[in-house]
């Protein structure tokens, strides 16, 4: 990407290579916006003015920095902080000292040693989201009522666990990107996501089950064309559109409503149905490039990640206990 003249300091005097620190992150957010996912923006935004906090309690330079600055900053934050979120500052780092050509500066020794003093300490696990897998997506479809709300809710779940669709992907279709089958199935365009910023679009299967979900809500709630999934308010009322994150709060609400543990509905976030989804491709012995077909994954981390505990039962060590007779 590139930015706006003013921002690349490489030439100006030194009386003006250190201007205002907010007029300087405000530049940089300016200047990237639109070139990165809403998401993306929104963590550069909130990253960067927690990093600039931090720097000025300290009577740190934050932009640019030295490599010692970031690599304090990390032993700092990995002592409050999951090693994810400090994963995520730094990219956010990286991303804003490659706009000023000083991409070198976050891959330097110094920052490189304390992600690894945080890893060594704190490990690189992360919490994964509830899988809502087949039988925990027939209990909510199962318990929700006859309000128009819950016609939206089954038609949004049976969406998301079929397409494996991240909530901002879920929350952006809109009426003629559904098309229907001659056999009753549909399919499903997906015209912007994560790993397809440039909007070339993506196609994706949705069973006959799930399309006759959608037209259900879409005939009630009267949405001939526009969003497909719309806020719902009381009294009924149609709202324009949903954010993305109320993909996790509908999920947790359908949850409740069906009598689950808090400790599974709590567990609910914006990618359940993925994970959920892939889980139980696993589990049916669905071979590897199919699975990362229908998710539009380029590798295997997360199919690995998301389906460990059931391919663990697959190991080596599983099958010689079962040839024992020990299964």
């Amino acid at each position: 990407m590139f930015l706006e003249p003013p921002f690349n300091t490489s030439e100006a005097p030194a009386a003006d290579r250190e201007p205002a620190l907010e007029e300087q992150l405000g530049r940089f957010v300016r200047a990237a916006r639109g070139a990165f996912s809403s998401s993306t923006e929104r963590a550069l935004r909130s990253d960067l003015a927690i990093y600039a906090e931090w720097c000025a309690e300290r009577g740190e330079r934050a932009l640019p920095a030295t490599p010692e600055t970031i690599a304090a900053f990390v032993d700092a934050k990995a002592e409050m902080r999951a090693p994810a979120t400090v994963r995520r500052y730094v990219t956010s780092l990286a991303i804003a000292h490659r706009a000023m050509g000083l991409e070198k500066t976050v891959k330097s020794p110094p920052v490189q040693l304390a992600l690894k003093r945080m890893h060594r300490k704190k490990g690189r696990r992360q919490d994964q989201a509830t899988g809502l897998t087949w039988p925990l997506r027939q209990r909510l479809m199962e318990a929700a009522g006859d309000r128009l709300l819950d016609d939206r809710n089954r038609a949004l779940l049976a969406v998301a666990y079929d397409a494996m669709l991240r909530r901002a992907e879920l929350v952006s279709l809109q009426v003629p990107d559904l098309l229907e089958e001659l056999q009753g199935d549909g399919s499903l365009l997906v015209r912007r996501s994560k790993t397809d910023c440039e909007g070339r679009g993506e196609v994706v299967w949705v069973g006959r089950d799930t399309v006759r979900l959608v037209r259900a809500w879409l005939d009630r709630a009267g949405i001939a064309e526009g969003m497909l999934f719309r806020s719902v308010g009381k009294g009924g009322r149609v709202g324009e559109r949903l954010h993305p994150c109320q993909v996790p709060r509908i999920l947790k609400a359908m949850a409740r409503e069906a009598g689950l543990p808090e400790g599974v509905a709590g567990g609910l976030s914006g990618h359940s149905a993925r994970v959920g989804a892939a889980q139980d491709m696993v589990a049916a012995g669905i071979e590897l490039p199919a699975i990362l077909h229908a998710g539009r994954w380029k590798s295997t981390a997360m199919v690995n990640r998301y389906g460990e505990r059931l391919l663990a039962k697959r190991s080596g060590a599983a099958q010689l206990a079962r040839m024992q007779g020990r299964g």
